[in-house]
């Protein structure tokens, strides 16, 4: 009997033992999943401020499917809709718009140049550096004629030996599509009695004028293209202290204007 109880004693004490390590391999393994759990419920702040941030971003910028609807959380944004926005890629009619305008202007500009190298070869061969000079200002191509060329002292009728010059010029006009200023001035003498103007504001107006007449009437220039001011003596070029300088301060300025596109249409 007591061999039997020993035996069963022992028994008893071995399963024991294994009934222990398996418990403490389950505790082991529920420590382990605890851990880990926790290990993934811990909240790295900067990561999630950043990924709030970028959805509130989402949300406010995604447009709506409601008409003038802005954003998820919806609103009115009228200044939006109010007008389409500029397109990033242009459409191929607007593209052929600007290139169209880009043409005009780049042969504009060249018929400019292409008639002050012409005035200047007509000067030079004639002889007509003292009377009339012509220059590419910023608004224009410039040529100024001397009143002693083109007028009697006093007076707005046209010599005749200006008119050659003025012919030729109204061959170069013809070729052009731009606007073509006729401006007289004067010294700042007063009229002198018995004189067709009362003053120096009628002398210049008359003579700008007679230019203009003779453009329009004798060469069938088309008028639209003109137009003409009076400026007296209200613009030298020189000091009026001498008759030299008086002289170069009466003259007639014809600008060829060079002006936008979209000044020309208007």
């Amino acid at each position: 009997m007591a061999r039997r109880r020993s035996r069963r004693s022992r028994s008893a004490h071995e399963n024991h033992d294994r009934w222990l390590i398996t418990y403490a391999d389950l505790i082991t393994l529920l420590l382990i999943f605890f851990i880990i759990m926790y290990a993934m419920s811990q909240i790295d702040i900067k990561k999630y401020d950043t990924l709030a941030k970028s959805l509130q971003l989402e949300f406010h910028r995604a447009d709506s499917i409601i008409e003038m609807g802005s954003g998820l959380e919806g609103g009115t944004d009228v200044a939006k809709y109010a007008s389409p926005p500029p397109s990033a890629n242009p459409s191929p009619s607007a593209s052929a718009s600007v290139d169209l305008d880009a043409e005009i202007a780049r042969r504009r500009e060249q018929a400019l140049q292409d008639l002050l190298k012409v005035i200047e070869s007509y000067v030079k061969e004639n002889k007509l550096q003292q009377d009339v000079f012509v220059g590419d200002m910023p608004q224009g191509i410039a040529i100024r004629l001397s009143d002693r060329f083109l007028f009697d002292l006093g007076k707005a009728d046209l010599k005749p030996d200006a008119r050659p010059a003025l012919d030729k010029l109204s061959s170069l006009f013809a070729k052009l599509d731009t606007t073509i200023s006729i401006q007289g001035h004067t010294d700042n003498l007063p009229i002198q009695p018995g004189s067709a103007f009362r003053d120096n504001w009628g002398l210049s107006s008359g003579r700008a004028l007679s230019v203009l007449r003779y453009f329009v009437d004798t060469r069938k220039l088309p008028e639209k293209i003109f137009e003409i001011t009076g400026y007296a003596d209200t613009r030298p070029v020189a000091a009026n202290d001498t008759e030299a300088n008086r002289q170069k301060n009466r003259r007639v300025e014809i600008l060829v204007v060079r002006q936008a596109e979209s000044a020309h249409r208007s």
